[in-house]
């Protein structure tokens, strides 16, 4: 199991994402994902599918132990008074005492940045957290995130495909030693139409989401989420490790990027985006 390093924590390289999957989907596909390769799940509060991703674990019969799992904070349950009170009902719905990295889902600048930190510190001392993060992070955001904490920051989750430009946050997170963990790699599906990447999939006899995917892992540091409904694509998605992008392929995808490219920047949540 490929993995990258992030201040402490092991990250699998690959994981297998729940966003916009309804609970019979996620609670079939996640027993299927962990027995076909996959090691890393990843879902949230917002997502409203826990309870299920709790189910296809256990139904999976992998080890616990043997299971990188993530989950997030919604915006709504920052303020002290609810955050412990939210993480202790994801636990609860997700069958299990502790997940292995605990998100903050995007800025909530109502409630003070160093509450919120301090929130997820102590979930890390009371045990039920093992590594911590945000998600949906500019580099000032996260920088300041990383001043405050005393458990080190593991990832920024961030919106990351062929088409935006995230120069900035990787170069900030490479120096803090933080993850990039990248949702939204196919771009809404607009990656598999793309001439470029089917030139390179083509010479490689892999698929376009398999070029994308393998892109991003290649990059240092960035982890990548795959998420399909579909099982033979589940596991197409994970035949990513025996193949290698020349520096010439590397390129050309990055040079697809584009002003335009971001594609999730939600009024009310988003912060001031980086400028490329």
């Amino acid at each position: 199991m490929h993995k990258v390093s992030a201040n402490g924590a092991e990250i699998p390289a690959l994981g297998f994402g729940t966003f916009r999957m309804d609970k019979q989907d996620t609670a079939r596909m996640v027993p299927f994902v962990l027995n076909n390769g996959y090691r890393h799940i990843d879902t949230a509060q917002i997502y409203n599918n826990e309870d299920a991703v709790g189910e296809g674990i256990a139904a999976s019969g992998i080890k616990r132990g043997d299971i990188f799992l993530t989950t997030k904070i919604w915006v709504d349950n920052f303020p002290k008074n609810r955050f412990a009170a939210s993480l202790d009902e994801s636990l609860k719905k997700l069958k299990t005492d502790y997940v292995d990295l605990l998100l903050l889902h995007w800025p909530n600048a109502a409630v003070p940045l160093a509450e919120q930190i301090a929130s997820l510190n102590e979930a890390v001392d009371a045990g039920k957290v093992r590594h911590i993060g945000v998600s949906n992070y500019n580099k000032k955001l996260m920088e300041q995130a990383v001043a405050l904490s005393n458990a080190p920051i593991a990832t920024n989750q961030i919106e990351y495909h062929p088409y935006i430009d995230q120069g900035v946050v990787l170069a900030a997170a490479r120096e803090h030693g933080v993850a990039i963990t990248a949702y939204y790699a196919m771009a809404d599906g607009k990656v598999l139409e793309d001439r470029t990447i089917k030139a390179i999939a083509e010479r490689h006899g892999k698929t376009v989401a398999q070029v994308v995917l393998r892109w991003l892992v290649q990059q240092r540091s960035v982890v990548a989420l795959s998420k399909t409904v579909d099982e033979d694509r589940a596991v197409a998605n994970a035949a990513i490790f025996d193949f290698e992008l020349s520096a010439d392929e590397m390129g050309a995808l990055h040079d697809l990027r584009r002003p335009s490219g971001r594609l999730v920047s939600p009024p009310g949540l988003a912060p001031l985006w980086d400028a490329a």
